[in-house]
């Protein structure tokens, strides 16, 4: 698995932080100096925190489960949008819903309107509707879409969350936590590290350094789901194998019957 390189991570801007001002006390172990009235992030303890982190969640990707990506800040989307696609795991990067978590099953119906206006469309149905139904169904379904595409493969709550600015998404933080569902984060000097279980303190607001940061997690997730697929191969050609020497065997004892 890739590690965090130092110089990758000063190189994409991921130790600047907040004004001074405006700063967590409790992110002061991971603040290596103040410059110019901005604190500057440890790049040590970052590299350190984005390994734990990367091992965590490649862990939970080898066993099979569903890791939820939200990040709706402008300069995140593209980064979540381009580093999560490729791992086939689901991502929020519009307006977080208001019980995505706690209300799960309200938000599956949601997802399951949208099959069902496809449904519509291929057995002839929304041809008999009038104009201005139709309308109103398309611009329904293509709200569902913005909002819920991402993750309308998703069946069950997801066994973690990786979330960019926890300032920004705290309800999704706050769910999570009432849920027990471990959580990951880029996590800025003006916010909480307390409130995560895997808090990786680094520049929330850049997009380079957000990228960075994707690059390594989701990489970590590709390579568990790749040793995944690989102990799967080894399962069944072990199973194979030893299911070949029954088959020998049956047409001897035929032919012994014989």
């Amino acid at each position: 698995m890739k590690k965090a390189d130092y110089k990758e991570l000063l190189h994409a801007g991921v130790h600047f932080g907040h004004l001074k001002r405006k700063w967590h006390p409790r992110m002061a172990p991971y603040i290596f100096m103040e410059k110019n009235g901005i604190h500057i992030l440890d790049l040590h303890k970052t590299a350190v925190k984005l390994d734990d982190a990367a091992e965590a969640i490649k862990q939970i990707a080898k066993s099979g489960k569903k890791i939820l990506f939200v990040a709706t800040k402008k300069q995140a989307k593209d980064a979540i949008v381009g580093r999560v696609q490729p791992i086939n795991m689901p991502y929020v990067t519009e307006r977080w819903p208001g019980g995505m978590l706690t209300n799960f099953a309200t938000i599956r119906k949601a997802v399951r309107k949208m099959s069902t206006i496809d449904n519509m469309m291929k057995d002839g149905t929304f041809k008999v509707l009038s104009k201005r139904e139709r309308l109103q169904i398309t611009r329904q379904r293509a709200k569902l879409e913005r909002d819920l595409g991402s993750i309308s493969d998703l069946n069950r709550l997801p066994s973690a969350l990786f979330i960019v600015d926890i300032k920004k998404e705290h309800i999704a933080v706050a769910e999570a936590k009432k849920l027990n569902i471990p959580t990951f984060a880029i996590v800025d000097t003006n916010s909480d590290p307390t409130v995560v279980d895997f808090p990786i303190p680094a520049n929330d607001d850049a997009a380079k350094s957000i990228d960075k940061i994707l690059e390594i997690i989701t990489g970590a997730v590709a390579e568990g789901l790749s040793e995944r697929q690989g102990d799967k191969d080894k399962n069944k050609a072990a199973a194979d194998k030893a299911a070949a020497p029954k088959a020998e065997v049956a047409p001897k004892a035929t032919e012994e019957a014989k």
